[in-house]
C-alpha cells in the first residue's frame, strides 16, 4: 500500500504530541494557552494573585483590608527548528517522516522550554542541602519536602528535577530501602526513582548550576528598619536592602540567585495565625534571593541588593520574625565563585509555562498550526528557488515566570 502524503496539518499534530511527549518540567507547572493573544513577541499575559487573610477573634467582626496583587508574564521566547529535505521525503509514511524528522526537532524544542523554566530557579529563596555535596538518599529529598511543608505548600501536585548525578544516586539508595520490592527492582533495572517522600521525581540534564557571586568581605546590613509593606513590595515581592562591609570595588559580589541569611532574622510559619500578633517563628533563619547582579563600591563595600521575599514583619503577608538590626550580619551559601546544581522541588503552581498562537503568514501555502493542552506549534514548509530545496521550520512562542516562588525549594548539589 502506498505512503499517505505528509500534510502540513499531520506534521503540526505529530510535532505538538512531541513536543509534550519529551517536556519534563514543561509538563509539571502551570501551564496556559491564551488563544485570544493578538500581540507580538515581548507582550505579556495578566496573571492575578490570590489574597490573603488573617483569622480575627471573638464576636465583634474585624474588617480587614483587601490587597490585590497581579503579575505578568512576558511572551519573549522565540524559538523554532528548521531543516531541508528532498521533495521525496514528503511521501514517507508519519510514522517515517516523525522518526527522521520531526521527533529529534521537538526534543531539542523541548529541552529549550525545559532550560528556560528551570532558570526560574533564581527566584526561589527557599533552600535546602549542602553545597557541593550530592544529594544521595531519601533523606537529602525528605528536607525539600519538609521545607515545603513548613512552607504551607499544597502536598498535591509536587514535583523534584534532579540532574543525572542526584537522580542516579538516589536510584541506588533505593535498593538499600526496598531491595526486594518494585521500588528497588525499578531503581535497579530502570534506574528509576518514582515517587519519593511526596514528589514525582524526574532526572533531567536541564538543571542549570548556579555559580554563587565573589561574595568576599564581611558583609553587614548597612541601617535598621529595612522593612516594607506588601503593597509596597510590588507584585514580585522584592525589596532592596542595603549593605556594607563586602570586599571593595567588586564587580559581581553577588550574583542573580545567590541565597543569604541575616542574622536575627528569622522564618515564620505562612498560614496567618490568630489575631494580628504576627505569624509563628520557626526555628532557622529566613533566606533571601538576590534578583539582579550587584557590585560593591568603595571606601566601605557597599552594596545595594535587590531580594526576594520582601522583608514584610507584620500582616497577613508576614515573612519574617523580625527587620534586621543595623550592622546584622549576612551570610551567603555556598562558597564564592564555585557552581552547584539547583536541583528543584516545586508545587505545579510555582512556575507558570504560557504559550501563544503564532500568525499564519499569507503568502505560505504549505502550512499548519495545532494547538492543545496549553501547547501551540506552527509549521511552515516554503521551496528556496536559489539553492532548489524544499525548507520546513517548526516555531513556538512562549513566556515563562515563577508566580509563586514560595512554593518552591532549591536542593543544592
Amino acid at each position: 500500500m502506498a505512503n499517505t502524503l505528509v500534510t502540513p496539518s499531520l506534521i503540526a499534530k505529530e510535532a505538538l504530541i512531541q513536543l509534550e511527549n519529551n517536556l519534563v518540567m514543561g509538563n509539571r507547572v502551570h501551564r496556559e494557552y491564551k488563544k485570544e493573544f493578538t500581540g507580538g513577541q515581548g507582550d505579556t499575559v495578566s496573571i492575578r494573585k490570590p489574597v490573603k487573610f488573617y483569622t480575627a477573634d471573638g464576636a465583634t467582626r474585624v474588617n480587614q483590608d483587601v490587597e490585590e496583587k497581579t503579575t505578568s508574564i512576558t511572551i519573549d521566547q522565540r524559538k523554532h527548528v528548521s531543516w531541508k529535505f528532498s521533495t521525496e521525503d514528503l511521501t514517507l509514511s508519519i510514522e517515517q517522516y516523525s522518526e527522521r524528522y520531526i521527533k529529534p526537532a521537538m526534543i531539542t524544542l523541548a529541552n529549550t522550554v525545559d532550560r528556560s523554566l528551570h532558570g526560574l530557579y533564581t527566584t526561589g529563596w527557599n533552600s535546602v542541602g549542602t553545597p557541593g555535596t550530592t544529594p544521595a538518599n531519601f533523606a537529602a529529598v525528605a528536607a525539600a519536602a519538609q521545607r515545603m511543608d513548613e512552607m504551607a505548600v499544597p502536598s498535591d501536585m509536587r514535583s523534584m528535577v534532579m540532574n543525572p548525578a542526584a537522580h542516579y544516586a538516589i536510584a541506588g539508595n533505593q535498593l538499600t530501602l526496598d531491595s526486594v520490592g518494585a521500588m528497588g527492582k525499578s531503581a535497579y533495572e530502570r534506574a528509576q526513582v518514582g515517587y519519593v517522600a511526596g514528589f514525582d521525581t524526574f532526572s533531567t540534564q536541564n538543571v542549570q548550576s548556579h555559580t554563587v557571586g565573589v561574595a568576599t568581605g564581611t558583609p553587614l546590613v548597612n541601617g535598621a528598619n529595612q522593612d516594607v509593606t506588601y503593597a509596597a513590595s510590588t507584585g514580585a515581592n522584592s525589596q532592596t536592602l542595603v549593605t556594607d562591609g563586602w570586599t571593595n570595588s567588586t564587580t559581581g559580589i553577588l550574583k542573580a540567585g545567590d541565597v543569604f541569611t541575616i542574622a536575627g532574622v528569622y522564618a515564620v510559619n505562612p498560614v496567618p495565625g490568630e489575631g494580628t500578633t504576627g505569624k509563628t517563628v520557626l526555628p532557622y533563619l529566613q533566606q533571601f534571593t538576590v534578583l539582579a547582579d550587584a557590585d560593591s563600591g568603595a571606601s566601605t563595600g557597599p552594596a545595594t541588593l535587590t531580594i526576594s521575599p520582601a522583608i514584610i514583619t507584620s500582616g497577613p503577608f508576614q515573612t519574617v520574625s523580625a527587620a534586621p538590626a543595623d550592622n546584622a550580619a549576612i551570610t551567603v551559601l555556598g562558597t564564592g565563585g564555585t557552581a552547584y546544581p539547583q536541583n528543584l522541588g516545586f508545587h505545579k503552581n510555582a512556575l507558570a509555562l504560557v504559550t501563544v498562537p503564532l500568525q499564519m503568514p499569507d503568502g505560505a501555502a504549505f502550512k499548519a498550526r495545532e494547538s492543545d493542552n496549553g501547547l501551540s506549534v506552527r509549521v511552515i514548509k516554503d521551496y528556496d528557488i536559489d539553492t532548489d530545496e524544499d525548507i520546513i521550520r517548526l516555531d513556538i512562542l512562549y513566556g515563562c515566570r515563577a508566580i509563586y516562588p514560595d512554593l518552591m525549594t532549591r536542593l543544592w548539589g
